[in-house]
C-alpha cells in the first residue's frame, strides 16, 4: 500500500488541492498552466544537467528557482509573489552581451543543452497560450502574464549563448 506521502489518493475523483485549499478539477485552466510551466523547468533541468558551462548553469538554475515560484502564485499559494519580467530581460541583455548574437532563426540540436532549452522554449510559449485566456478573465495578474510572455525569450536566449558556447565542440550545425 503507497504511503501518504506521495500518494493521498486525493486526486483519484479528478480534483487538486491548491495551495490555498480550495479544490479544483485537475483539467482546470489554472492546473493546467502551473503544470505546463513544471514541464518548462523539467526540460530546463535536463539543460542545465546536460551543460557543462557554469556561468550558463547558474542562469538556469536562477531561472528554474523563479519558476518553481511562478508555479506557486499560480496555484495561490499565500504570500508568494511573482517574479519580475524584468530578471528573464536582464538574461537576455547578458545573453547578448556575452555572445554578441543578434536574434536569428535556428534549428535545434547543435548541442545537447541547447536542444534541451529549445523544448523547454516550445513549453514556455505552450504556457503563453494557457495563461493568455487566465489573464483576459483576471484570474492572473498583468504581471504574472508579462513574466510567462517573457520566459521564452529567455530561454530561446540561453540556448543561442550554449550553442555559442558549444560550436567549437560542435560536430555538426544546421546553420
Amino acid at each position: 500500500m503507497a504511503k501518504d506521502w506521495i500518494t493521498t489518493k486525493k486526486g483519484d475523483a479528478g480534483m487538486t488541492s491548491l495551495c490555498n485549499g480550495d479544490r479544483v478539477p485537475k483539467d482546470s485552466r489554472r492546473v493546467e498552466l502551473y503544470g505546463t510551466i513544471d514541464e518548462c523547468q523539467a526540460h530546463i533541468g535536463m539543460g542545465r544537467a546536460t551543460c557543462s558551462f557554469n556561468e550558463i548553469c547558474d542562469f538556469l538554475c536562477k531561472l528554474e528557482q523563479e519558476l518553481s515560484t511562478v508555479m506557486g502564485y499560480i496555484a495561490l499559494c499565500p504570500d508568494i509573489a511573482p517574479p519580475k519580467a524584468e530578471n528573464l530581460e536582464k538574461i537576455i541583455d547578458h545573453v547578448k552581451d556575452a555572445t554578441g548574437e543578434t536574434f536569428r532563426f535556428i534549428r535545434p540540436g547543435d548541442s545537447v543543452p541547447g536542444a534541451a532549452l529549445h523544448a523547454a522554449r516550445t513549453v514556455a510559449r505552450r504556457a503563453e497560450r494557457v495563461a493568455i485566456g487566465l489573464y483576459r478573465k483576471k484570474e492572473i495578474d498583468p504581471e504574472s502574464y508579462i513574466y510567462i510572455n517573457r520566459l521564452s525569450d529567455a530561454i530561446y536566449a540561453l540556448s543561442l549563448w550554449i550553442d555559442h558556447s558549444s560550436r567549437s565542440e560542435s560536430k555538426t550545425s544546421c546553420e
